[in-house]
């Protein structure tokens, strides 16, 4: 079965397949989509704007 996704074509993504869904690495999603050059820390700005997002990130594995 072949997979692809355009918007990452050409880029990096690390990525796995866990109880039939796609787990991506977000720090890569957001270099891939944002081209930015510190993409940890564009994270760490979105996450410190808004609050439902920064919920429960602690829960997420984020060397993943």
């Amino acid at each position: 079965m072949e997979t692809s996704i355009a918007v990452f074509k050409g880029k990096e993504i690390r990525k796995t397949i866990h109880k039939n869904e796609w787990w991506f690495v977000i720090v890569d999603v957001v270099s891939a989509l944002t081209d930015s050059a510190d993409p940890s820390g564009y994270i760490k700005d979105m996450r410190r704007r808004d609050a439902e997002l920064s919920k429960g990130w602690g829960q997420i594995a984020t060397p993943f």
